[in-house]
């Protein structure tokens, strides 16, 4: 009987001792999750890694697809049928370039295609595919070619405004070889490109190594150790190995931005994409314009000179671009979001809103602060040759922050 007693006590104590085991293995497998490696896209000159950021998904997976229909986003994309804006359809698909040149827009099994055909000559002079688009269709999209490892701009472009095919912005009236693609081009447009040789004068790079668009990582650093941490500790909801916003200064807020948003900058000794989001942008590059001089700002790439000149901003120590923007979301045309933004800072009871305008004018715009004060001003430096209308400057919103006399749009 005794010996029974202590066969069932052991017995009790291993199943026990067992339960214990698995339960304890059990819950460090949930504290700590199996990371399964990613393939970097690319590597930056600091050694840190780039990786696809669809990879974000499966944590922010909201913001992560919202980020996907914005502008930045798509400044940079694989040309296919959904990323070209231009018509391929009959009638449509041409481009008269002067008197002796036409280039057609043909759609083949292996992609999309330049055709510029001379007068008289039945076959194309050449035929240059479109690899990669270059804007988000916002205002027009240009297109890129690879030649082996060699980018190269195409001549033809697209333009919204008028849903038509147009020569490049800059380009001659008159047939011209396509335009060497340098890393310094490809800095506003894209998170990474990576050079194969080292020449910041030189059009190769390594194809299969671009972060393409604006993504995460061009705000947030390269998040490959980000998402291995947090895969492995999953329970840690204190975001680690990421550039975090609210951890910047002002003006390193205002740098991300005016990297890209500044208008045409002088280099320093340093490479495009070195400067990264919390660095000094001055120790990179500098304005090559006279920042005091509003008339040298144009409202085409230099938000932040015009911003900066602003009344709004010298007199707000914590206004900066994503005061007014949320770079997750796509907010074009969103005025009423714009509008509230403004009053914000201009309805409080110490700065409560006086709008010296018409009021007649102000009812007929439905009190829209952005159409008054922030009116499209034509670019000085954006110009394009429409067939028929000759050069026309595009319309671009300042961020001059103002009273206008002249009559909003």
């Amino acid at each position: 009987m005794q010996k029974n007693k202590l066969y069932i006590i052991t017995i009790g104590i291993i199943i026990l001792g067992t339960v214990s085991y698995f339960a304890f293995n059990l819950k460090k497998s949930n504290d700590k999750s199996e990371y399964i490696s990613i393939t970097p896209i690319a590597s930056h000159t600091n050694g840190m890694d780039f990786i696809d950021s669809y990879t974000c998904v499966e944590c922010h997976q909201q913001i992560v697809e919202d980020h996907h229909h914005t502008a930045h986003f798509n400044s940079f994309q694989p040309a296919n049928k959904n990323t070209i804006k231009g018509s391929f359809e009959e009638d449509k698909n041409a481009l008269r370039l002067n008197d002796d040149v036409t280039f057609n827009f043909i759609e083949k099994d292996s992609g999309f295609y330049q055709e510029p055909v001379i007068k008289d000559q039945g076959v194309p002079f050449y035929s240059a595919k479109m690899d990669i688009v270059v804007g988000s269709g916002t205002k027009g999209q240009s297109y890129l070619m690879w030649n082996n490892n060699n980018l190269f701009q195409l001549q033809a472009s697209y333009f919204t405004p008028t849903d038509s095919w147009i020569n490049s912005p800059g380009a001659p009236n008159q047939l011209a070889p396509a335009r060497p693609v340098l890393e310094r081009c490809l800095e506003c447009h894209t998170t990474y490109a990576q050079n194969i040789n080292g020449n910041k004068n030189s059009n190769q790079f390594h194809r299969e190594n671009l972060v393409y668009g604006i993504d995460c990582q061009r705000c947030h650093g390269p998040v490959k150790d980000h998402v291995k941490y947090h895969k492995q500790n999953p329970k840690d909801t204190i975001a680690k190995h990421i550039i975090k916003y609210g951890s910047l200064s002002h003006q390193q807020r205002l740098d991300a931005c005016a990297l890209c948003h500044s208008g045409l900058r002088t280099e320093t000794t340093e490479r495009a994409f070195s400067f990264m989001t919390g660095d000094t942008l001055k120790k990179f590059s500098f304005p090559d314009y006279d920042e005091s001089s509003l008339e040298e700002l144009d409202v085409h790439g230099n938000q932040y000179g015009l911003l900066t000149a602003s009344k709004c901003f010298k007199q707000s120590p914590s206004l900066d671009c994503i005061t007014c923007h949320d770079p997750h979301k796509k907010e074009r045309g969103n005025f009423n979001s714009f509008n509230q933004k403004c009053m914000n800072c201009h309805s409080t009871t110490t700065n409560p809103i006086s709008c010296s305008g018409d009021k007649g004018e102000i009812k007929k715009l439905n009190n829209n602060c952005i159409q008054c004060h922030m009116p499209l001003v034509k670019s000085k430096t954006m110009k394009i040759q429409i067939p028929g209308n000759g050069e026309v400057s595009v319309d671009v919103r300042t961020h001059l922050i103002g009273i206008y006399n002249q009559k909003v749009k």
